[in-house]
Formats: C-alpha cells, sequence, structure tokens
C-alpha cells in the first residue's frame, strides 16, 4: 500500500453526507460543532486533508439545518 501522502483521501460527497448523517443521528444539534472540532483538531496537528474534510462535513450539516429551518 503506498504512504498515505501519495493517496487521494478526498472524500466523495456521498461519504460527506453520509459521515454528516451519522453526526446528526449520534449528536444532534451538536453534531456540526463536533464536525468543526475535529476539523480544528486536525488543523492543530497538520492534516490539511483530513481537516478539510472534517470542514466539508461541518458544512453539509449546517446546510441541511439550514434546508429544515426554511421548510418551517
Amino acid at each position: 500500500m503506498p504512504p498515505t501522502s501519495d493517496r487521494n483521501l478526498t472524500p466523495t460527497p456521498l461519504e460527506v453526507e453520509s459521515m454528516a448523517c451519522v453526526l446528526e443521528g449520534q449528536h444532534g444539534f451538536f453534531a456540526a460543532g463536533v464536525a468543526e472540532f475535529f476539523a480544528t483538531y486536525h488543523a492543530i496537528a497538520g492534516d490539511c486533508e483530513r481537516s478539510e474534510m472534517w470542514t466539508s462535513v461541518a458544512h453539509s450539516i449546517r446546510d441541511r439545518e439550514t434546508a429544515r429551518i426554511a421548510l418551517r
């Protein structure tokens, strides 16, 4: 298996949405905050790819929250 730096770790939109669903199911209202925590943790650790992935998950959760509120 090639080193991590040689592999493309960019998640697909389906993977991002799946992770958003899991976080919402486990953490409810706090799901976006949990994703942002992981994004910050990985950014501080120097893992930009994982940080960007978790940021995408947080954005997905926020977009879903906005859509739900707009439907009310």
